[in-house]
């Protein structure tokens, strides 16, 4: 079974790879991705914007195709980055530009509980199939540690780790990731039929 992925961001490419590793389902990249402008992304949720980009990507391929949207949610500012975690210091705005204002809203408090919360849309021919989610909580830091991974992975310490996911080997965080979780469900899927022709068309999460 031939599966394509809607990606831009190359750290997510690689987790992708890593996830499909031995599954008997093979991924590539959307053919002519780069060409197709980009869909906004203006759902308020994670789910409805990984609905909404992979059923607009699916009318540009010849099968199955997944996106996923994915980011941090800071208890102490109302679930801030949240959907704009990749647009949190601006449309352009780096990893480390993003991490910065994360850091800079968070000074002086002492509540640093954080989750990274992922949705995996798949979809085909403008149809959405089935959306697939994966949580991870943690502890946001006062200073970024470690330069594997990417996004917020350095300011996201994981307790069972005793270290930052920005410090754990990418095959280590892939066994526990919010990522990984959505990316194992949706395989799942996928091997026990996804032909069976199931639908969902609304998502929420918390």
């Amino acid at each position: 079974m031939l599966v394509y992925c809607a990606t831009t961001n190359p750290g997510k490419l690689r987790e992708f790879q890593l996830a499909f590793q031995g599954s008997g389902v093979t991924l590539e990249n959307l053919p002519s991705l780069a060409q197709i402008p980009a869909p906004d992304e203006n759902g308020a949720t994670f789910g409805e914007n990984a609905a909404l980009k992979a059923v607009y990507y699916s009318q540009h391929a010849p099968g199955l195709v997944f996106a996923d949207d994915s980011g941090l949610e800071v208890d102490a500012l109302e679930k801030q980055p949240g959907v704009y975690s990749a647009r949190y210091a601006g449309l352009h705005a780096s990893d480390d530009d993003n991490n910065r204002l994360v850091l800079e809203k968070m000074r002086g408090i002492s509540d640093r509980a954080a989750r990274f919360v992922c949705a995996v849309a798949l979809a085909s021919t403008g149809r959405l199939l089935q959306i697939f989610t994966g949580v991870v909580e943690g502890v946001l830091l006062d200073a970024p540690r470690g330069s594997n991974g990417f996004g917020y992975d350095p300011l996201f310490y994981y307790p069972p780790f005793s270290c930052s996911f920005g410090e754990a080997p990418l095959e280590r965080k892939m066994q526990v990731s919010h990522r990984s979780q959505a990316l194992r469900a949706m395989l799942a899927y996928l091997q026990t039929g996804a032909s069976s022709g199931s639908t969902q068309s609304s998502f929420s999460h918390r």
